[in-house]
């Protein structure tokens, strides 16, 4: 009797709650979601758990301590208030679900122990995997093979328990029963594992990830990637050997309620309105880019112009979609290219750590999977499984990758579409899926010769990075460590101030915290339009630079690459003061800092000419031209040979009449060889691929 009474208890207890819960403006908030329930089709209410503590804080308590014992009696409660709502409704669907969204605490994954077993549970993570959807039978209908009577069995878990006996007396036959799934009750059902954030994880550790099981109407509405909460019920799963038997450890895995994708990129910080003053207060002062240029790892000397290139990164443009689809990037990528102990990767290091969704990987230790996504197969099961990599998981963040000289070439191509599309294609094992990657690249390479040779172009600097990579990047700056007496002092007294714990910056500058939510803030916020003057400032920039390669043998100066990453980059400084405008102002500093880039990386050597092909292409147009010259000189000796190999000197020879250096043609020679054009029978003998 106590039981029944217990039972209607909580059953009427939300009920209650149902129907009499007001928010904060009156509105009866739960009965008139129920009333939209029927015209959208819906089966699950979702609950905020904040309300449920508000009306009948007992009640939420039970629920977190009993889910098991209180979800079947809480679903059958949405049964009752509903038919008070809209009886038709109600006698069509029978099984409503209660779903409860955001509960009072967030329990980390790395903290998840024996004491959570059963508990109602919110966890917060990645999916790093998702399994293929599938149907879970609930409730089995079989047929008697004799008597051809029909049983119904309910089934609880994952294994399937089919009836011991016939249930006809007159039969009461055992073995096996044939299953009807025609009669059967199915229900969606997905594996999922959620993973930590890396922004939790200790240093050193390996992250921690817990496996979620999906069931109805939550299932397939996220993906590997996705940033979620979940709430669910903490379960125990037995483990076994590799020969099946049993063990006395069990694995831990959440049933789960409700799963919520955080789409808030900036909510993740939290923002008082205290910090939100504070924000308005520093984005209003005139000297708001030198303190944000001052405040960018200010234990690290001088590099003004790559720290404000890194603010405005930080920021980030506009991304933009036309009206036939087609998107248009608005982050940033950008790549340092430097000689050793210029402080690269303290410096990828600070932004990984105080941007949004910051991950730092080094090329090194990175392949195509671990930074895009892969394929992998369950051992248990053989079902393969998506899961993502490091750019996904930096999904409308950055992602510092050290060293991308050193990646494998296979590895380093993987990044292509993210660097430009902002998504990863994947087409492995009948999976063929393509997931988000709008993250920016902040990339760091030594130079091919130990130092960077300024005679070289960029491409013969870093000759492991191709052109498809570095045409990619919206700026490029060199480091070089040249020795220079009055900055070599300067420099000597920074570090020695540094080591002996003496505040070194001149300006006070923002507090990390600060500037980490400043970042959070403008990203979310900021979505400045180009004006009128600044528009005009942008174009006058554009053909000025396109009129310097008119004429049949100029170099081409820029391309309509360049153009876009001034738009984003004037965007990105216009953000950063919370404008709603992009001013001529903030077109002329992004136009100063393109052509600091220019110099330093795009210049032909040979000319003193700005050559986008240096950069483009790998080489200038003028080396373009005498590798075009010496081509016609090998074919027409070739033409001249009737098909038999030219000697390589004779090659050589004849190019010198024609003004073309020994060592220019040997260089080509050996290029050529490396990607296949040519290729030599005998040594000193060359021919036609």
């Amino acid at each position: 009797m106590t039981e029944t009474v217990e039972i209607l208890d909580y059953r009427e207890r939300f009920v209650s709650f149902l129907k009499e819960f007001q928010d904060s403006k009156g509105t009866f908030k739960y009965r008139d979601a129920m009333s939209s329930m029927a015209s959208q089709g819906k089966t699950s209410l979702v609950v905020d758990f904040e309300d449920v503590i508000s009306f009948d804080p007992d009640l939420a308590k039970e629920i977190k301590e009993k889910p098991l014992e209180l979800l079947s009696k809480i679903n059958a409660a949405i049964y009752d208030a509903m038919r008070a709502e809209n009886m038709q409704y109600a006698a069509k669907i029978k099984n409503f679900k209660a779903r409860f969204r955001k509960l009072d605490e967030v329990v980390p994954l790395r903290s998840l122990k024996s004491a959570h077993m059963g508990k109602l549970i919110m966890v917060e993570g990645i999916i790093t995997r998702a399994s293929a959807v599938k149907q879970l039978l609930k409730t089995a209908v079989y047929q008697c093979p004799r008597c051809g009577e029909k049983i119904v069995m309910e089934q609880t878990g994952n294994i399937l328990i089919p009836p011991s006996q016939c249930t006809n007396q007159d039969c009461a036959r055992k073995g096996y029963f044939r299953l009807l799934p025609e009669e059967s009750v199915f229900v969606d059902w997905q594996l999922i594992s959620v993973q930590e954030r890396p922004e939790e994880l200790p240093p050193g550790q390996l992250p921690r990830s817990v496996e979620g099981i999906l069931q109805g109407d939550i299932v397939d509405t996220s993906r590997p990637g996705d940033r979620v909460s979940l709430v669910g019920i903490l379960q125990a799963k037995q483990e076994f050997t590799s020969r099946g038997f049993r063990l006395a450890t069990f694995s831990s895995g959440i049933e789960a309620n409700h799963l919520e994708i955080a789409e808030r990129g900036t909510e993740e910080v939290a923002i008082t309105p205290e910090d939100e003053k504070a924000i308005k207060k520093l984005a209003s002062d005139p000297n708001l880019y030198d303190k944000l240029i001052g405040s960018i790892a200010p234990s690290i000397y001088a590099y003004d112009e790559i720290k404000e290139a890194v603010a405005y990164q930080l920021a980030g443009g506009v991304t933009k979609t036309m009206p036939d689809g087609i998107k248009i990037r608005g982050d940033i990528n950008i790549l340092l290219v430097g000689d050793p102990g210029t402080a690269k990767s303290q410096l990828l290091q600070y932004v990984s750590r105080i941007a949004p969704r910051g991950v730092y990987t080094s090329g090194k230790g990175s392949t195509a999977a671990g930074l895009t996504a892969t394929v992998i197969r369950d051992k248990n099961t053989g079902e393969f499984f998506l899961e993502a990599g490091a750019l996904v998981i930096a999904d409308k963040g950055i992602a510092c990758i050290d060293e991308i000289d050193k990646m494998r070439p296979e590895d380093r191509s993987a990044i292509h579409e993210a660097m430009e599309q902002q998504t990863i294609s994947i087409a492995k094992a009948g999976i063929v899926v393509q997931l988000n990657a709008r993250s920016s690249i902040l990339a760091a390479a030594n130079p091919s010769f130990g130092r960077y040779v300024t005679q070289k172009t960029i491409s013969e600097n870093i000759n492991d990075l191709p052109v498809t990579i570095l045409s990619r990047f919206d700026l490029i700056f060199t480091l070089l460590d040249r020795p220079d007496e009055l900055r070599d002092r300067k420099m000597t007294e920074h570090i020695l101030k540094l080591h002996r714990g003496i505040r070194v910056t001149k300006e006070s500058p923002i507090d990390p915290e600060l500037l980490k939510k400043y970042v959070y803030y403008v990203r979310k916020h900021g979505s400045p339009k180009i004006g009128e003057e600044a528009s005009k400032a942008i174009e006058d920039f554009f053909l000025e630079m396109r009129a310097m390669g008119q004429g049949a043998d100029s170099p081409v100066p820029i391309t309509m690459r360049q153009l876009e990453a001034v738009i984003r980059l004037s965007e990105a400084r216009a953000k950063l003061a919370l404008k709603k405008e992009v001013s001529k102002e903030d077109v002329q500093a992004v136009i100063r800092l393109l052509k600091t880039f220019l110099k330093q990386v795009g210049i032909d050597s040979s000319t003193g000419k700005i050559d986008i092909d240096t950069i483009m292409v790998g080489h200038p147009k003028s080396q373009g031209d005498k590798m075009a010259q010496l081509f016609d000189i090998f074919r027409a000796m070739e033409k001249e040979s009737e098909g038999r190999p030219i000697r390589k000197e004779a090659l050589i020879e004849r190019a010198g009449l024609e003004g073309l250096d020994r060592r220019f043609v040997e260089k080509a020679v050996i290029e050529w060889i490396n990607q296949g054009v040519i290729y030599e029978p005998k040594h000193g003998e060359l021919k036609k691929a």
